[in-house]
């Protein structure tokens, strides 16, 4: 019955997209959800697969060139005993985020949850015979957070990807397949995925990068953008559209997704497109690499990882935080330590991150502000002389104090702004916010 319902919505469907500027009006379903993703402000990133058995990163076998018919062999020896999903979950609400997004598949083209339409999946191609997204999306059902999907649109191992080009494990292979095969088979995952798992908060796309066209138009053709996004949009309306391609965003796409950059910030090479008025996610790792690698012990401090949530939120973005758990199933010792002493510092400043937005000040030298209704957050995370400058006008400000503490800091109002003066941060201060009161809304 369900390989039916698949084959219908695959059939009504599918065929080759538009023009790039095709007609998107999202439903009022799924202008709510933005909404409500733009106020979780922290979610946590899962990069998990087969491929955490090796210890090299997601990327393993293209670089360590591994010949696709050895590497599919890990399969067989994937068996996390000691995957508990309630216990993940749990950690990562604590931790204060508000969703999780996962790899259901990476660009190896190992499914991490049961599909009809490859054996090369969790439950049909390895021992541990559980599905690890079901045990997910019912764990988060039950605490409350959001579920999102990673899905890759590069698959390294499957005949019908890779006669169009991109990344090759071929050797001794006789490659026969039709790309439009492999458009049926994304849309067969994509609609599972959307039917067996429960309300999805998105699904996040990573690899139009592999096959570019001429233009942007180009590509959304080869890749049948305008067909996919109508279908997730069709399977739940509510779901929302990102895509990790380094471009402008396409019609159809619900948010804009920036790697390891915050929004309007190119310092790693990625996000050289502009910023849109769409909800804004950046990802991050917590230390150098997103999937599990033990001998990378670049771990980022709690501190810098605090500091990068509050400076992200003043962007008016989410922080999706990495972590790539062992092939046992349990997360990095350093990742929890990381988790828990975020989930320490949100106790008593999630407010000022989750539910906020940020649009009237931007950032500055002394750092950022947040603002929800009538209230704004003054983020001072750098130890700077004398008083503060906001540069923030028409709204009367009514009263300014110490977010913890209370104690009432001294300002001054003229036509050009406002001038704070709190004082120096404490020793060992990450952040210190100062509340400020306003007459009517920002």
């Amino acid at each position: 019955m369900f390989k039916k319902i698949i084959t219908l919505a695959v059939a009504a469907l599918t065929g080759v997209s538009g023009a790039f500027a095709w007609d998107y009006t999202p439903a009022e379903e799924n202008l709510k959800a933005r909404e409500q993703f733009r106020d979780h402000g922290f979610g946590i990133f899962l990069h998990w697969g087969i491929y955490s058995m090796l210890g090299q990163g997601e990327w393993a076998m293209e670089t360590l060139k591994l010949p696709y018919a050895e590497y599919k062999n890990l399969a067989s020896g994937f068996c996390p005993s000691e995957f508990n999903a309630d216990e993940w979950v749990k950690a990562f609400k604590d931790a204060g985020a508000g969703y999780i997004t996962i790899t259901t598949r990476h660009h190896d083209g190992f499914s991490m949850f049961d599909t009809e339409a490859s054996d090369y999946n969790i439950v049909d191609a390895t021992p541990f015979k559980r599905d690890i997204i079901k045990e997910l999306a019912e764990a988060c059902q039950r605490h409350g957070l959001k579920l999102h999907f990673y899905y890759s649109q590069v698959d390294w191992g499957r005949d019908d990807y890779s006669p169009l080009g991109g990344s090759g494990h071929n050797a001794g292979r006789k490659l026969d397949g039709n790309w439009n095969d492999y458009m049926k088979f994304m849309d067969t995952q994509l609609t599972e995925l959307l039917t067996n798992y429960g309300p999805i908060g998105a699904i996040w796309y990573d690899g139009v990068w592999d096959k570019k066209g001429k233009d942007n138009d180009e590509t959304a053709k080869i890749w049948n953008l305008q067909h996919q996004y109508e279908l997730i949009h069709s399977l739940q309306p509510a779901c929302l559209v990102g895509s990790n391609h380094h471009l402008t965003p396409y019609p159809g796409e619900d948010m804009q997704l920036f790697e390891r950059d915050k929004p309007g910030e190119n310092f790693a090479g990625y996000s050289g497109q502009e910023v849109s008025s769409l909800p804004l996610e950046t990802c991050q790792t917590m230390n150098g690499t997103w999937g599990f690698c033990p001998t990378d012990r670049a771990w980022k401090s709690p501190e810098t990882l605090i500091r990068l949530l509050v400076e992200t939120a003043g962007k008016d973005a989410n922080l999706l935080l990495n972590i790539g758990p062992r092939p046992n199933g349990t997360l990095p010792a350093e990742s929890i330590d990381i988790l828990k002493a975020m989930g320490e510092w949100m106790q008593t400043y999630g407010t000022t991150v989750k539910g906020v937005r940020s649009t009237a000040v931007g950032a500055h030298e002394w750092g950022v502000t947040t603002h929800r209704d009538n209230t704004m957050y003054v983020h001072v995370l750098n130890d700077i002389e004398g008083p503060i400058f906001l540069p923030y006008t028409g709204n009367k400000l009514k009263g300014a104090t110490m977010f913890v503490g209370g104690e009432k800091v001294p300002f001054t109002q003229s036509a050009d702004g406002i001038i704070l003066k709190p004082g120096k941060k404490a020793p060992g201060v990450i952040d210190m916010v100062v509340e400020l009161t306003f007459q009517n809304n920002i």
